[in-house]
């Protein structure tokens, strides 16, 4: 396969291009938000660790998110 460069993809496929890289970027942001406010007692592992797993792509964010958190137990 031939990467295209910029000015050669269709209008379409550049909107697709843009919506996905705003998905990822707004995933990471929001993990990396997360992550910098909760308590280390509420992270599985080293926060410096989670950072640079969030940089991975869309699996960062998701993995943060189901395997990185533990749940804080609401007060009876």
């Amino acid at each position: 396969m031939v990467a295209k460069r910029w000015s050669e993809l269709s209008r379409g496929q550049r909107v697709v291009v843009v919506a996905l890289a705003s998905v990822q970027v707004s995933l990471a942001v929001s993990a990396w938000t997360d992550l910098a406010v909760r308590r280390p007692e509420l992270v599985r592992g080293s926060k410096a660790r989670w950072a640079a797993i969030i940089a991975v792509n869309f699996v960062g964010p998701v993995l943060y998110y189901t395997r990185g958190r533990v749940s804080e137990e609401q007060p009876a």
